[in-house]
């Protein structure tokens, strides 16, 4: 048995843990996961207990422990800050600066304390890594690639907000940084808020919503010449300058100058339970073609300075997918990987690689797929766990001894129509499900999109679903002969799978558009022919790809939807209980827990018992 190190992301949002043990990932999780509050920020203590209950170790095996950034540089950056700002600023100062000087000032003695609160010998050396050091070590360690560029890009850490580096063996070097206030990921979060949704979770959705924007229409153009001219100067190198006059991230309240936006744009920010009307659209769509161009110019840049066909990225924004694939686009790159926990749940991971490889100078050994085992680094459930949940509520339902036959039965009901829970395995580390905590459903189904949307995840209508398609099929939906699985890439879908728009097709209302049948897998084509990707490889998941694979025997089809395990504001499910209480809240018609199957029919009876204290929280 060899030493291991425990990586370590907190207190700001989305804590995690991962355990390193003799340079291998042996486990990861997100603290939300066991305390069920979405991006918890809380220590990762549940976490940090399953990491070390997983790898059956004890403190003595413990190395070190390694937070993912540095506080007093972070707090420098701070005190320097609230200082360049002066007077602005001061009801944020006198808010921050307690909480700074209670605990986050003291994190070495905070770690301490709560480690030893879980059985962790406070004797074990705490070490510290740069933020975007974790985000590029989470980038580089595990994927596929001897020697690579690495790009990462979020809001910010201590000071950098994005970094270019060069990895090879086990060594990065940071060639270049942008500094806070300059931020992309902070740009993007910007817009986010005003467009109504909220930070640091409602990204996604602005996402989600800029396809709903014109392409080259006077609105869009008009947007982009504003952001391009007054809120932002971008360099050819992809670095920027924020017009700090139209932000108040850097010591406000809010992101952003709301009287000034709204006199730029001649749009008031969205209130988060208005309606989304078409300038707000197109106000998404111009910021995520500027996001594009600037990731793509940052991406030439590190093609450059460090002369690598080969790409890596995490931070926030590397969960952009949207951008992400017209880096893939654009050739720069031989090949591109990307990190699945991108964010800073990621960060825990890459601490714990940075420390291993870089601090103590390990050997790296190179796996051709990559480390990260697809991401499948969470708990797994043995089926006493179920029976323990079927006898604590008497629950009607089947087993299968054979998975074969209940991966048959699975496509049946699939191709019924009907939508199913799956609950397999070890659960997935970062933002997507991945096939073991997972919603699924058939992408044929013109009316899957809008039942899951509305019925079943209760969030906005207009939200878009991914594919899970056999990876040897790729080629059969989309043009990009690569494996994505990691659901991290957004691609077109096969213009011969597509159909023509009307002639007015523009000039109907957001959900005229929204359900228009504009592919022959109408479920998980987004309104501008795209679709997130996840290809699913037999050798990673088997169960899921069998799924797959009879559904492909039933219909002639190798791709169903895939969709997160959980509803609007709550995170993934992790437990069987959590899965069940989940079903039984939603209209899933079906849940599958490891080779046990539950029918929504033969329930009514206990839909009372599980709704108790069930809320849908804003998210």
């Amino acid at each position: 048995m060899g030493k291991a190190v425990l990586g370590i992301s907190a207190f700001y949002h989305d804590s995690a843990a991962t355990l390193v043990q003799n340079g291998k990932i042996i486990a990861a999780a997100q603290e939300e996961r066991f305390t069920r509050k979405k991006n918890d920020d809380s220590f990762p203590a549940n976490a940090i207990q399953y990491c070390m209950e997983e790898a059956g170790i004890g403190t003595a095996e413990l190395e070190c422990v390694v937070f993912y950034d540095k506080p007093f540089i972070k707090f420098e950056r701070l005190l320097e800050t609230y200082h360049a700002f002066a007077p602005k600023g001061l009801i944020s100062f006198i808010n921050a600066i307690p909480v700074w000087l209670k605990d986050k000032l003291f994190m070495r003695r905070l770690i301490q304390k709560q480690l030893k609160a879980i059985g962790i010998s406070v004797h074990v050396p705490i070490l510290f890594s740069e933020h975007h050091l974790s985000h590029a070590a989470s980038a580089f360690y595990p994927s596929p690639f001897e020697e690579a560029a690495i790009l990462t890009i979020d809001g910010v850490g201590e000071w950098a907000t994005t970094t270019i580096s060069h990895g090879k063996g086990n060594k990065i070097t940071v060639l270049k940084e942008l500094h806070f206030p300059h931020s992309i990921g902070l740009l993007y979060s910007a817009f986010t808020y005003y467009c109504g949704f909220r930070v640091n979770s409602g990204e996604y959705k602005l996402m989600g919503l800029a396809p709903y924007g014109i392409p080259n229409s006077e609105s869009v153009e008009k947007y982009k010449h504003q952001i391009l001219t007054t809120l932002i100067d971008l360099r050819p190198d992809g670095s920027l300058l924020l017009n700090m006059e139209y932000f108040n991230f850097a010591t406000g309240l809010t992101m952003c100058n709301n009287t000034m936006w709204t006199k730029l744009f001649g749009i008031e920010k969205r209130n988060e339970e208005n309606e989304i009307t078409q300038p707000y659209m197109d106000l998404a769509l111009a910021i995520q073609q500027v996001t594009d161009e600037i990731v793509l110019r940052l991406a030439k840049t590190a093609r450059e300075l460090t002369g690598c066909n080969k790409l890596v990225m995490a931070g926030g924004v590397a969960l952009n997918c949207v951008s992400n694939g017209k880096i893939y686009e654009s050739g720069l790159f031989e090949d591109l990987w990307i990190q699945p926990a991108a964010g800073d749940a990621g960060g825990s991971l890459g601490a714990a690689l940075a420390v291993w490889f870089q601090y103590l100078e390990h050997q790296r050994i190179v796996d051709p797929v990559d480390s990260m085992q697809g991401s499948y680094l969470g708990p797994c459930y043995p089926d006493i766990e179920i029976h323990k949940l079927i006898n604590r509520y008497d629950i009607p339902h089947r087993h299968f001894v054979n998975f074969d036959d209940l991966a048959q039965q699975t496509a049946v009901l699939l191709n019924s129509g009907k939508v199913i829970g799956w609950f397999q395995g070890r659960m997935e580390f970062g933002p997507r499900a991945l096939g073991n905590r997972s919603i699924i459903g058939d992408a044929r189904n013109p009316e899957m999109q809008k039942k899951m949307n509305l019925k079943i995840k209760f969030r906005e209508s207009f939200r878009p679903f991914a594919p899970a398609i056999l990876e040897e099929d790729i080629a059969d939906y989309c043009p990009y002969p690569i494996p994505s699985p990691y659901m991290l890439l957004v691609m077109p879908v096969l213009a011969e799978r597509c159909h023509q728009l009307p002639p007015d097709y523009q000039n109907g209302n957001m959900y005229d558009r929204l359900y228009f049948e504009r592919s022959d897998v109408p479920a998980i084509t987004h309104i501008d022919y795209s679709a997130r990707v996840q290809t699913v490889n037999k050798s990673t998941n088997e169960r899921f790809w069998k799924v797959i694979n009879e559904f492909k025997h039933l219909t002639g089809y190798g791709i169903i939807i895939n969709t997160s395990f959980n509803v609007r504001g709550e995170p993934i499910v992790c437990t069987p209980f959590d899965a069940f209480r989940c079903f039984m809240n939603s209209e899933i018609d079906f849940l599958v827990l490891n080779n046990f199957i539950f029918d929504k029919i033969e329930l009514d009876h206990l839909k009372s018992e599980f709704a108790k204290n069930y809320q849908f929280a804003a998210d």
